[in-house]
């Protein structure tokens, strides 16, 4: 026969609040020192972050622009010249109309004629060396700039 302990002589265990009264939490100065402190952090770090994005946008638009331009040169290879200006870059995406020898599209989505900032790519054919010119505005689109509003330009020939 097992013999069960008797009831009496397990220990109780009671829980008692503390008797300090005010110490269950945070005061609504520490939560504000916490704010202040997370707010002067993110002041200071939100500027670096911009700047980081903003570079991060024209080394992107620059890789855009050398792909259109390996594009280009394979739609070259196929009909021994550049697009002409009128259907321009979209000629990398759709046929143009007539086209006998095109093998593309030389390019994925009308997304890619555009750069980090969703302004369409510049296109102009230069007559005088016979290549292309792939450029872009910058972050204002406006001609001109410095910094992020820098123009940019591809050539290829």
């Amino acid at each position: 026969m097992i013999k069960l302990p008797n009831r009496k002589s397990l220990p109780v265990t009671t829980f008692r609040r503390s008797p300090r009264l005010g110490e269950d939490g945070f005061t609504l100065v520490e939560l504000l020192v916490v704010l202040a402190i997370i707010g002067l952090v993110a002041a200071l770090a939100t500027p670096q972050v911009l700047r980081y994005l903003g570079s991060a946008r024209v080394s992107t638009t620059t890789a855009q622009m050398r792909s259109i331009g390996s594009a280009l040169e394979l739609y070259y290879l196929d009909h021994g010249a550049y697009p002409a200006e009128e259907p321009g870059l979209s000629a990398l995406v759709q046929a143009p109309a007539g086209s006998t020898t095109w093998n593309g599209p030389y390019i994925k989505g009308d997304g890619a004629l555009r750069d980090a900032w969703g302004n369409p790519f510049g296109y102009s054919v230069s007559a005088d060396t016979g290549g292309v010119v792939i450029s872009s505005l910058g972050q204002d689109n406006i001609e001109g700039g410095e910094g992020l509003n820098a123009d940019l330009e591809f050539r290829a020939q």
